[in-house]
């Protein structure tokens, strides 16, 4: 038993001063922040001597990631995920330079990486922690009857949604919010809730968050108005949102204008080109020319890097569909009429001149 106890407190005493080395020659713990599917670079440098043995091991889970000896990469014992993924700069490791370029990272590649150099001299450790992130792109908030619904997708690590209203309100935001992540290890959600009908001009905003970033998209049901047949103006009623680009859509799918502030670039779709008369620089669309078929759901969406604002608007057009079909219905009766009369005429004048001929 003695014996053991001995044995046991030798093996602890190596594995304190082994413990001790690593924290000796250890340069610390460097921070990499990596894109999702981008290429990184995990750094390492060293004193150059003779006889170069580079390996990179992913000391959390305990896999061999590159190695590079008798000048040239060894690449037989790497781990099958990183095949094909990673990359020396070998043209600079005379210099000093061991960092590791990987490419296509993916949330499994998240954790600690171990540089060990060795060379005829001490060798040299380094540990490099590294974290991977897949920024908000997009936020899609929609209206669908008494619903609003916001969600996107694509994120790492789990993102965090709120809801707000711009005035501030006294209103309950209850909402229900779904949260998945697939094979990949991103995130998506979904979250919505219940309209008042007394919402009318009350801004509706939905943030999606990550440490990393974040991104906003807001939607408002502006008070219907009543257009003209001649010249309507539809307002974004946004004077204090600075936007890169601006989209028009009638009944939420039918594209009218697209446009960039980026480069100048705009676009009317060919069914709208006679009906959009002109653009203002707040993004106020005027419409010329409509008619009961352009009455609906107007939807100015204007967005930049961080921000999407959606404004609806429900257009009524004076006059409307009765002006149009009756007139219609007044001409086809008219044309009836005319043309009844005309036969009659033609009828009368030739049963006249057949009397005639009899009495001669």
């Amino acid at each position: 038993m003695k014996i053991c106890r001995n044995m046991i407190k030798m093996k602890d005493s190596v594995f304190l001063v082994m413990f001790l080395w690593i924290l000796t020659v250890s340069r610390g713990d460097t921070e990499v922040s990596c894109v999702f599917m981008e290429r990184c670079i995990l750094p390492c440098s060293f004193q150059v001597a003779d006889q170069i043995n580079i390996r990179w091991h992913s000391i959390t889970r305990d896999f061999n990631v590159h190695s590079f000896y008798y000048n040239q990469d060894q690449l037989r014992s790497q781990h099958q995920i990183y095949r094909d993924r990673t990359s020396l700069f070998n043209d600079q490791i005379s210099t000093g330079n061991a960092s590791l370029q990987l490419t296509g990272v993916t949330v499994q590649d998240e954790g600690i990486y171990q540089c060990y150099i060795s060379t005829v001299n001490a060798p040299q450790i380094s540990l490099t922690n590294l974290t991977v992130y897949a920024p908000v792109q997009d936020v899609n908030i929609q209206q669908v009857e008494n619903r609003i619904t916001c969600s996107s997708e694509g994120i790492y690590p789990q993102p965090e949604l709120t809801w707000s209203t711009t005035p501030p309100s006294n209103i309950n935001l209850l909402n229900s919010t779904t949260v998945q992540q697939n094979e990949q290890q991103l995130y998506s959600l979904s979250s919505s809730l219940i309209l008042s009908p007394n919402d009318t001009d009350l801004l509706y905003s939905c943030t999606i968050s990550t440490p990393t970033n974040r991104r906003r998209a807001a939607w408002r049901k502006l008070t219907p108005i009543s257009g003209s047949t001649s010249e309507t103006i539809i307002t974004c009623a946004a004077s204090n949102f600075s936007f890169s680009h601006l989209l028009w859509r009638f009944n939420h799918s039918q594209m009218i204008l697209n446009q960039s502030r980026t480069d100048g670039r705009s676009t009317i779709s060919e069914e709208w080109r006679q009906q959009v008369k002109d653009v203002s620089e707040s993004g106020d669309i005027t419409l010329q020319d409509l008619s009961s078929e352009q009455e609906g759901i107007y939807t100015c969406q204007l967005s930049n890097a961080e921000e999407m604002l959606i404004s609806d608007t429900s257009v009524k057009i004076s006059g409307g569909s009765s002006v149009n079909v009756g007139g219609i219905i007044v001409a086809v009766i008219a044309a009836v009429l005319v043309a009844a009369a005309v036969g009659l005429f033609l009828f009368c004048k030739k049963k006249k001149g057949q009397q005639e001929n009899n009495t001669i």
